[in-house]
């Protein structure tokens, strides 16, 4: 018999009084947000169902240890360091391309950013399935998820393959790891709906009807991935794109993340383009890239790379950012943390921006840094670059 996990939140529940109540429009799947944030995400303390709650302490028991860790890392010994090499004027709008799963770092580098958006070839997933799933199924599927997401809470990055064994999990795996962003960060989710975006770029959000007509194309026709190489989602193409309004317990300020399940290969955006245009709305915004396989180097990704450099105000990444000369071509500068031997991932130390980026580093007094931060080099030395506008 199926556990309906819908009811299991005992004490508070799920609608609080002093919510903010968002925008009339698109179906609010909040009451799930706050499943997947108590269960998944091991956010907050309110009271589950006896018959899961061995299967909840076990797994908060696991998650919360890492957090703890990770917490004393990167919030508590990484606040002095961000806040020392950011400009106090940045924008408050951080677009984070290559960012699966990942708005646990876009909150650790910009922890005052009040919009941030993700965009990577994970779908969001479907959040329905947490108030329906047995609790053998439960522990199975928060099992996968601790296996997927064990090197996002130990050192802010994963692996392609956990990303993409994520599509099939029947948690959605990028919803329950942007949960865990919000946990780690002392946030608390207020709204959650889903979108698409037009041909201008601009959002539409998904009403019941526009969800169960997708969920009814899915079962007709089995929905694909953005690559051929990753999974395919096992949920409809209506919860591709998610949009997440959250904030600081007992505090107004509402904050936006969306994640944008798209491809950012030319071939993709040529076809289309309304990704970019719907960034290029935002205006001059903070760059993250961390962990990107170094396809910034690569010639199909111009139109991603071409948009960072028109519009940035400033980017921190690793050295899968953007070579030096591209940013030297647009009249960028470059400044370089902890050190940089050669690429982390082999098979791309020949390509020509290799040379470039050695000598980057080479040219510039080593600053240090405390903490891994996206990939570490060939050597497992830790380092980062921003790159900014000239003065």
């Amino acid at each position: 018999m199926k556990l309906a996990l819908c009811t299991l939140l005992v004490a508070a529940g799920v609608a609080h009084a002093d919510t903010p109540k968002p925008a009339a429009q698109g179906q609010d799947f909040i009451g799930d947000a706050k499943l997947l944030f108590r269960i998944a995400a091991c956010g907050g303390s309110d009271a589950v169902d006896d018959k899961i709650q061995k299967i909840v302490d076990r797994h908060c028991k696991l998650v919360n240890d890492k957090l703890d860790k990770f917490r004393a890392l990167y919030f508590v010994k990484g606040a002095p360091f961000f806040a020392k090499i950011e400009p106090a004027n940045l924008p408050k709008t951080v677009v984070y391309p290559f960012g699966g799963g990942d708005l646990l770092s876009a909150i650790v580098a910009f922890p005052d950013a009040t919009e941030i958006t993700t965009v990577s070839l994970e779908l969001a997933g479907d959040p329905r399935r947490i108030g329906k799933l047995t609790p053998n199924e439960l522990e199975r599927s928060l099992g996968a998820l601790r296996a997927e997401i064990g090197g996002l809470i130990s050192v802010g990055s994963n692996t392609s393959e956990n990303l993409s064994n994520q599509q099939q999990n029947d948690l959605p795996g990028q919803v329950s790891s942007f949960m865990l962003g919000l946990v780690a960060g002392g946030f608390e989710p207020v709204a959650m709906r889903y979108f698409t975006l037009d041909d201008a770029g601009e959002i539409h959000y998904l009403d019941a009807a526009e969800i169960e007509a997708a969920d009814k194309e899915a079962l007709a026709h089995a929905p694909k991935s953005l690559k051929h190489d990753w999974h395919s989602p096992n949920f409809s193409t209506a919860f591709s794109n998610v949009e997440i309004q959250y904030k600081k317990p007992g505090d107004t300020q509402i904050r936006v993340h969306r994640h944008i399940g798209w491809n950012l290969s030319d071939d993709y955006l040529k076809l289309h383009p309304q990704l970019l245009r719907h960034l290029e709305k935002k205006g001059q915004v903070v760059i993250l890239v961390k962990g990107a396989s170094y396809l910034l180097w690569r010639g199909d990704f111009k139109r991603t790379r071409d948009y960072i450099l028109d519009h940035l105000a400033w980017m921190l990444s690793d050295s899968t950012g953007i070579p030096p000369k591209f940013a030297q071509k647009a009249h960028m500068v470059q400044e370089t943390f902890g050190g940089y031997d050669g690429a982390f991932i082999e098979s791309v130390r020949d390509n020509p921006m290799e040379q470039d980026m050695l000598d980057l580093w080479a040219k510039q007094r080593r600053r240090s840094i405390p903490f891994r931060f996206g990939y570490v080099d060939m050597n497992k030395q830790a380092h980062l670059m921003v790159t900014r506008p000239k003065s």
